[in-house]
């Protein structure tokens, strides 16, 4: 078999059942496809050694006849996920030199099911930005260009290198963290798939704290069957998790039927936005008119609260994240400012930090610490929360009321050039303008690609369903994916 990086998991798994390829010459080729691919910035730490042993282990299961649908993949693992003997430094300067003495639940699962690890990936420094122009590493790029146009574009973040990644075939699928869309506008940014699982369906133990209560992890694919696939290996409960659901995890790529007759898909009129390209319109209303054409029943809905959905997102998230990030202080671990003479305990603190945190994570930190401070709590936290409540209860009555998913945008625009909106933070927010209220309400989404702008640049639709049901959500992507039949690839550059 030839470019075997280029295959899915699913194909790959049946081929390397079949004996028509090995787990060591598919990694072989992915670490191929990787070396050559410095200009996309997607891989940050190499272990090609350790794949190759784990390629090895995996051709063993696989002979011996105890071959799980993972064994023998290649993948790529973002930077945020702790892995054992590896750099693991959540694209932050503060974290140089971090190797953990553990391994993250999402990748033991994934291991265990006998993937293979090519390399860390690049993304947004904490898992903060929406551009992968926040990296310690620099800019991750997007393997698609605007026809002959050299600018170099975003891939989305903050799973910009797994999104590049994926969608350049340097792996065959990737791991990536969602918390207000960093798995679903980087994949629709780059035509490939990406999954948001229901809060507490993927351990989060070993992952690096952004805003714990609205973090995910979730799987970054070439298509929808792949993300089947590959989720039901990141998930388990977990009991050094204490968010983690005690909930079976069935078998979602069985309940890949294709067939949607007769479920309700939800159109939010909140989602029509002043301004929004006619592209991103007549996608979503060709969208709809595939899943009305597949059986589905299509029902207007509203979703009042959504226009608070970024302002509250944007003092709950950066309020978690001053706190989860007090814990980096030069102390135990990673960088450590050096002091003059006479400074003391509180000097290497600030200095520490003002030289390992760069400018988007300072202004999160300090936005958050602002909106948890004694005269302010109550007038933005408390109300953020009280907000968050009422998005969530708009999405639950909806649910009541017999809607199966929700069909909506899954990034205002197509990939827009590096640098164009990075001195802009509020602009640079609103990429999440349609995303961020699935975090908020701890539901599972999924970004499916399902068209082209008129520069050739892919664009993405997102689907929403209801909490703990990914098999059913998973099978409306299915279909919708069927219908859109969208098989374009960037013309590699790199």
């Amino acid at each position: 078999m030839t470019d075997l990086n280029t295959l899915t998991i699913a194909r790959a798994r049946d081929a390397l059942r079949k004996g028509e390829t090995t787990a060591t010459d598919l990694t072989k080729a992915c670490l191929t496809a990787v070396e050559g691919a410095g200009a996309l910035g997607a891989f940050v730490h190499h272990t090609p050694d350790l794949a190759l042993e784990q390629a090895k282990s995996a051709d063993a299961r696989l002979q011996a006849g105890d071959a799980p649908d993972l064994c023998g993949v290649p993948l790529g693992i973002k930077d945020l996920f702790c892995t054992k003997g590896v750099a693991s430094q959540a694209a932050s300067a503060i974290l140089n030199g971090f190797k953990p003495e553990y391994e993250s639940t999402v990748t033991q699962n994934l291991f265990d099911a006998g993937a293979i690890m090519l390399g860390k990936l690049n993304m947004d420094e904490f898992a903060m930005g929406s551009s992968n122009e926040t990296s310690t590493y620099g800019n991750a790029v997007n393997p698609w260009r605007r026809g002959d146009d050299a600018t170099a574009l975003t891939p989305g973040g903050s799973s910009g290198g797994s999104a590049a990644a994926v969608a350049a075939d340097l792996c065959l699928a990737a791991t990536g963290t969602d918390t207000g869309g960093s798995i679903r506008q980087p994949a629709a940014f780059t035509g490939i798939t990406g999954i948001k699982p229901t809060y507490g369906r993927c351990s989060r133990w070993g992952i690096v704290a952004f805003a714990s209560s609205l973090d995910q992890a979730g799987p970054m694919t070439k298509d929808v069957r792949d993300a089947a696939i590959m989720l039901r290996a990141m998930c388990s409960h977990d009991p050094k998790d204490s968010t983690s659901a005690d909930i079976p995890v069935p078998d979602f790529e069985a309940m890949l039927t294709g067939d949607i007759k007769g479920k309700v898909i939800g159109i939010p009129r909140e989602y029509r936005m002043d301004g929004m390209p006619a592209e991103i319109e007549k996608l979503w209303a060709d969208g709809t008119d595939m899943l009305k054409a597949a059986g589905a029943e299509i029902r207007d809905i509203s979703l009042p609260h959504t226009k608070y959905a970024l302002p509250a997102y944007y003092v709950i998230a950066p309020a978690e994240a001053s706190s989860n990030l007090a814990r980096y202080d030069g102390v135990r671990y990673g960088h450590r400012a050096k002091l003059a003479q006479g400074d003391g305990i509180t000097e290497m603190y600030e200095k520490t930090r003002a030289e390992g945190f760069g400018d988007e994570v300072k202004r999160r930190v300090m936005v958050g610490t602002y909106v948890l401070s004694a005269g302010f709590y109550d007038a933005y936290y408390n109300r953020a929360r009280k907000v968050r409540a009422l998005i969530k209860r708009d999405f639950d009555e909806v649910f009541e009321a017999g809607v199966d998913a929700i069909l909506t945008p899954a990034t205002p625009s197509a990939a827009f050039e590096l640098g164009r909106k990075s001195d802009d933070p509020v602009e640079m927010y609103l990429n999440d303008v349609f995303t961020v209220t699935v975090n908020l309400a701890g539901l599972p989404g999924i970004s499916v690609p399902a068209g082209l702008d008129a520069n050739g640049l892919p664009l993405g639709l997102q689907l929403i369903g209801r909490p703990w049901e990914e098999g059913d959500l998973l099978n409306t992507a299915y279909a919708l994916e069927q219908a859109a039949g969208f098989v374009a690839k960037p013309t590699k550059w790199w």
